[in-house]
């Protein structure tokens, strides 16, 4: 699998609490070597109060890539 997730649409559990699924928007190599994606949510959800739109997720938190985009 690509580490590239731009422009596809995934879905997984942020924080291993809330499922998501949406577009990524971003992804990006940190410093250190680990994949971050940025996803803009299908849904909002709150998070300890919070609504989050668009979510930080890494590898492990993406369970299925539902569309490549291609």
């Amino acid at each position: 699998m690509d580490w590239n997730l731009e422009g596809k649409r995934i879905n997984g559990l942020y924080m291993g609490l809330f499922p998501y699924s949406g577009l990524v928007t971003e992804s990006r190599v940190k410093y250190g070597g680990s994949v971050q994606h940025t996803v803009k949510v299908d849904d909002p959800f709150k998070v300890y109060g919070a609504v989050r739109d668009t979510v930080l997720v890494g590898v492990g938190e993406v369970n299925r890539i539902l569309y490549d985009g291609e």
